[in-house]
Parts: structure tokens; sequence; C-alpha cells
């Protein structure tokens, strides 16, 4: 019996370090990271002198920011007419910017309510950031639907009140919904926001040298002392709104889709619209928080807070929700040719995809005739951006190496963010210029005021996001200290061993505290 045992394995038999370099997970924070490093380093960029990288960015910023302010003010005194619509493309670059910074804010909450309910700890190094992109998205957007209106002065009348006029809103109008929930969405976001930055908003209070800055920072953090009655009651109101969000992120975009999908418009009266806004929402929501927090991740050195390993995550979910996207782009293709409906069939075919690229679907949709019968589509170039930048551009993160070569995801990020408002462009305007009557067909061609009130957008969102950066805590430093080891309540510094002695309490919000015995005096 003795001859025929086998050898025990060796350890380099039992132990493969390629397997375990594949299991282990990278830490949320590296190279070991403490509470006071993570204090010092997201309060110091509050505290510190404005570097000049800052001015380099907020100047032009505000620059594009004026030339919007200027924009809007030339067509509030003008009118309307000033814009490129006309008949019967009569929303145009509006509509569909509107509909892009709405898309913008949807990751933010994503991030911080649904991912919070679920316990992925990841998203404490990007969620306040999130947030605040969210409530600059959601600025962004709000301006061009008061602006449609023509007489701004005239825009609370969406809101129910009794006015001497006898108006009331027909709420039966989806365009009437959006006002009610991008209005609670914002309103949501900004308490959520506000309540997650109390206790960090408390922490510079506490270091500030200045009076005034103490004073400010010491009125919003609402008196704040990091008691266990203070966290407990966070955590609750932290999380009743976490609830409260998470239906929102689904229900605004799934409203903002309804303008389209209740009318009788060929291209927009589908019911895959809904889940196909949301999807296509949270895709160019974290495609834009990567947009921002790569650079800033460089230029704040936060390579130990956002590391590669939240990267990797948010690309993959990019990859998922662009699948998702391409998916709901092929499914309209397929409805439109199996329906047989021609009116149908015409926008795809006449409005969009017909091109010197495309020739097999135009023979395809064109059954009694070749496709050099059919001329190529007015905006055939703007629906071979959108494919290209949200289908194709995102698969390359099937490979790892895409994914942790931060140019690469870079890159694709900027694709996706220009294929987001090219998807919204080829929904609003391609569906619309060329409808059931030949007679009002027309092209759309958007003037200089849409080039500066659309570019300015981008300055008032990057304002917005710098100063947010200068003088709040960009980092979640209270999320982040609860998934650092510190945090566990049986962690060990090396070389120190905890005793019976010394009892450890876990505090709320994940930070842990050690109590020591009075001393016995020796």
């Amino acid at each position: 019996m003795a001859d025929t045992a086998t050898e025990p394995a060796t350890p380099a038999a039992q132990f493969d370090p390629e397997m375990v370099r594949q299991v282990t997970k990278q830490p949320l924070v590296t190279n070991h990271r403490d509470f006071h490093w993570v204090t010092e380093k997201v309060s110091g960029i509050v505290e510190m002198k404005t570097p000049f990288w800052w001015w380099c960015a907020f100047v032009p910023a505000f620059l594009l920011m004026c030339c919007c302010i200027g924009g809007f003010a030339y067509l509030i005194s003008t009118g309307v007419g000033v814009w490129g619509q006309n008949a019967p493309v009569m929303w145009a670059w509006d509509i569909t910017n509107f509909v892009f910074w709405i898309g913008i804010g949807h990751a933010g909450t994503l991030i911080s309510a649904i991912l919070f309910l679920t316990r992925q700890r990841w998203r404490t190094s990007i969620n306040r950031a999130s947030e605040a992109m969210t409530l600059f998205a959601v600025i962004c957007a709000g301006l061009y639907p008061g602006l449609h209106v023509g007489r701004v002065w005239m825009a609370w009348f969406l809101v129910p009140v009794g006015n001497a006029n006898a108006i009331w809103q027909n709420f039966r109008s989806p365009l009437l919904w959006d006002v009610f929930a991008v209005g609670t969405y914002f309103t949501v976001s900004v308490i959520f926001w506000y309540v997650g930055l109390i206790p960090d908003l408390a922490t510079i209070r506490d270091r500030a040298v200045n009076p005034v800055k103490k004073f400010l920072y010491g009125l919003f953090a609402l008196g704040w002392r990091g008691g266990n009655r203070h966290w407990r009651n966070y955590e609750k109101a932290y999380l009743i709104l976490a609830g409260i969000s998470t239906p929102l992120v689904l229900s605004v975009h799934t409203i903002v889709s309804f303008d389209f999908a209740t009318s009788i418009v060929p291209g927009w009266h589908t019911t895959i619209f809904p889940p196909y806004f949301v999807a296509g929402a949270i895709f160019g929501g974290f495609a834009m928080v990567l947009t921002l927090m790569l650079p800033a991740r460089h230029m704040l050195g936060l390579h130990d807070l956002v590391t590669m390993r939240h990267v990797d995550v948010m690309a993959k979910i990019i990859l998922l929700t662009g699948s998702i996207v391409g998916y709901a782009y092929i499914m309209e293709f397929f409805i439109a040719w199996y329906s047989q409906n021609p009116f149908e069939q015409w926008a795809f075919l006449r409005n969009r995809i017909a091109s010197p690229l495309t020739h097999f679907f135009v023979v395809l949709f064109n059954q009694q005739g070749s496709a050099f019968d059919v001329p190529n589509a007015p905006f055939w170039w703007a629906y071979f951006f959108m494919m290209t930048f949200n289908v194709i551009s995102p698969q390359v993160f099937w490979f790892r190496w895409c994914r942790q070569n931060l140019w690469v995801v870079f890159a694709v990020c900027m694709c996706v963010n220009a294929g987001m408002w090219f998807e919204r462009f080829v929904i609003i305007v391609t569906s619309i210029a060329n409808d059931f009557i030949p007679g009002s067909w027309g092209m759309y061609s958007p003037t200089w005021v849409d080039i500066m009130t659309f570019s300015g957008s981008f300055g008032l969102f990057l304002t917005l996001f710098l100063v947010f950066c200068r003088f709040l805590p960009m980092i979640a430093m209270s999320e982040v200290k609860g998934v650092i080891p510190e945090a566990d309540p049986h962690f060990h510094p090396e070389g120190h061993h905890v005793s019976e002695d010394e009892p450890t309490v876990a505090m709320g919000g994940g930070i842990r505290q050690t109590t020591p015995t009075p001393s016995t005096g020796h």
C-alpha cells in the first residue's frame, strides 16, 4: 500500500501565482492608505492655493458660458426664430440638447442610489462628483425647454396654479409630465447630494483657518459633530433618499421618451423607447463621469482613490449599456421592416440609413428596385456617426488591456459623448424633416445662435464642475473611509494586537474608533 500511495502536492503545485493574481481583487483604496491620509488628501484639494491648471480650465469654460448667456439674451430679445427651426422641423437642436443633458445626469443618481442599495462599495470614490455632475447637467437641460416656449416670462403657466386668464394645463401631455419629472428629479438630487456632503463639510469646517470659511462651512454643516445619534439619523436619511431616488432614475428618462413615443410620427411611436432611453442615459452618463474623473484623477493626484478597478468596472458598465443600446437600434430597424408599415420604412430608409455604405439594407427595404434607385438620406452621416460611436467603439472594452489603458478609455468615452448627442439628433430631426406631406419637406441646419447656445452649455457645465472641485470635497471622505481595512473592527495595525482591555467600537458610516480603558497605573 505504501508503494502505491501518491506523493503530496508541492506548494508550487497547490498555488498558482497567476490564478491568485486573477482571483485577488484590487483594493478600492491602494497603497494601504489610512483615515488620516484620506482626510489630508481630500481636504487639501479645498484648502490648497488655487493651482494654475485650474485657472487654465476655468477661464475658457467661463468664456464659453458667457457665449451661452449672450446667445440666450439675444434669443429672448429677438425671438426663437433666430434658432434654425423651420416647418416641419419645429424641434431641433434645443430639444436635442435637452434630452442629451438629461441623459448625462442619470449616472450620478444611479451610482449614488441604486449602487448604494445594492451595496456596491466601489461607488464611494466617484459618487460625490457624479452627483454634482447630475445637478449641473439638469441645470443645463432645463434652459432649453424654458426658452423653447418663446416667451420665457410666461413659462410659469406650466405650474398648476390659478391665474387670471383661466388657463389650465393639459395633464394628458407628456410635455407637462416632463416639468414634474425633471423638477422632482432635480429637487431630490439636490437634497441627496447635500445630505451626503454634511459630514465632509464639518471636516472642512474644523480644519478651516479663515474665519469666513469656517463660518460658511459650519453654516452648511448644520452643527454636525459626528456623534452616534448624528450618524444614525444620517444613515437613515441617506437610505430613505436612496430609496426615493431609485425610481426617479428609471422614471425621468422614461417620461422624456414619452415626448416621442406617444405621438404618431414615424420613427417616434415605438414601445421600445422607455427602456431604450433609460439604457442610453446610463450609457452616456457613465461615459461623462469617466470623461471628467480621468483628468481630475491625474491633475489632483487621486490615483489611490480613483483606481484602475473603478475605471475597469465603469468600462464594463459602458460595454453592457452600449450593447443594450445597440440591440435597441437593431430592433427599431427590424420592426420597421417587419411591420411593413410604409411610413415607418420611409422614416428609416429615406431619412436615416440610405447611403453609399448601406446598400444591403436599402435593398432589404426597397424590394421593388435596386439600391441605386434610392437617393442618399439627407442625414445619413448622423446615423453613421451614431452607430459607429455608440455601438462599435464600446466593443473594445471586451479586451482587458483596453479597459486598463486610460487613453483608450478616454477616447471611447469621448466617442460615446458625441454618439449620444447624434442619437438624439437622429431621433428628433430625421423623423420630422420629411413627414407625410412632400410639400412641407425641408432640411434643417443650425444657425450661429444654435451653435453658441449649445457650446455655451458645455461652458456652463464645466464652470460649475470646476467651482465644485475647488470649493467642496469632491470625494466622499466619510464613505471612502468605510471601505479601507482600517474601518474593519477586527483590523490590527502591523505590530499591534488589540487585547480584551481595548474594545473596538464600529461607528456609523463605517468609521472605526478605538476606546482605550483608563490607565491602571502600570
